[in-house]
């Protein structure tokens, strides 16, 4: 039977950019099944593990498959396992492989869901929330540090933008698409308000993600992140209304979600995070994770926790410390005595 350590090496050792995560589903059917997990993998491609006593709650443990598409060498040095994914998200999740394989007698299921393309289109989640029973608690894996748990995540929206304006020359004080495309980008910025802060759980913000034109047609690829409680339609609406003969379209809208401290999810991190010796930190993301996604659909505790740190993910020196990776599956093994004590 592998060790947690051996099984990260190997989900590293495996590719598995949205969109081809194949291989590393079959490789994780397998692994659980050694590890005592019942394994199958979805219509979707969702790898999904059960273990457990059966016949209490289900306690779902989710992360995702999928890494963004940037390869990189993975090796183990200095006490530290290097490779794409190693925070984002494969550690998070082989520590809940790893935490679920040490309870296989849990008075009730341990659901451990791989799902795949999170990065891209979070279809995988998707998928499990419309066809799966709700869980009666939700734990999704992404890279929080060992000692924090995470409260909530802000939404996003995606907006395209596309114009076009009758060829003419470049001295014809007439607008260009180009113009017209840069004024709209401004124009959405001043519907998000003064006070736009990525940093800011509460705030809005925009990046403008993608750019490309002439004078006779501009396109825009605008990423958006919103705050708990934002008001969508009316920032449609006026987009719309910014528009400038040109078409705006929402490609996909993810709503904002937080949980209260007093959530039992987050309760059963904090205790397990003390019993390691660590001080837990309640902390809210202004990235996205597949907690937004299955929120509108599950109305059940839930929080976010994994080991690793989060300001590596997607970057050139992606890697986990062996010590942090293994507190983390301690606490998750911790988490889940504490559910079955209390859910």
């Amino acid at each position: 039977m592998s060790t947690p350590v051996d099984l990260l090496l190997g989900m590293l050792a495996i590719p598995s950019p949205s969109g081809r995560e194949g291989e590393l589903a079959r490789f994780l059917e397998k692994a659980m099944d050694d590890l005592g997990l019942a394994a199958r993998r979805d219509e979707a491609g969702n790898v999904i593990g059960d273990v457990g006593a059966g016949g209490g709650p289900v306690v779902m443990l989710l992360s995702h498959l999928d890494t963004v598409d940037r390869p990189l060498p993975v090796r183990r040095e200095a006490g530290r396992l290097v490779g794409r994914g190693a925070v984002d998200a494969k550690g998070p999740l082989a520590a809940m492989i790893s935490a679920a394989a040490a309870r296989p007698s849990f008075p009730g299921t341990i659901r451990v869901v791989g799902a795949v393309e999170e990065e891209r289109l979070s279809r995988g989640g998707e998928h499990l929330a419309r066809t799966v029973p709700a869980p009666d608690a939700l734990l999704v894996g992404e890279p929080s540090g060992w000692s924090r748990v995470v409260l909530g995540y802000k939404g996003k929206i995606d907006v395209g933008y596309r114009v076009t304006r009758p060829a003419t020359h470049s001295t014809n004080p007439a607008a260009k698409a180009t113009d017209v495309a840069l004024g709209f980008w401004h124009d959405l910025l001043d519907a998000l308000g003064p006070e736009r802060d990525h940093a800011a759980f509460g705030r809005p913000a925009a990046t403008l993600r993608g750019m490309r034109g002439d004078p006779v047609e501009a396109e825009l690829d605008i990423d958006c992140r919103i705050p708990v409680g934002f008001d969508v339609t009316a920032f449609a609406a006026r987009l719309d209304a910014c528009a400038n003969g040109g078409e705006v379209t929402i490609v996909r809208h993810v709503p904002a979600v937080r949980s209260p401290r007093s959530d039992p999810v987050v309760r059963a991190v904090s205790a397990a995070i003390r019993r390691e010796g660590g001080e837990p930190r309640p902390t809210l993301k202004t990235g996205t994770s597949d907690m937004n996604t299955v929120a509108p659909h599950w109305t059940m505790p839930m929080a976010a926790y994994g080991p690793g740190d989060g300001s590596l993910d997607h970057g050139d020196d992606e890697h986990i410390e062996i010590a942090e990776y293994l507190r983390g599956v301690a606490v998750l093994t911790g988490a889940l005595d504490e559910l079955a004590a209390t859910l």
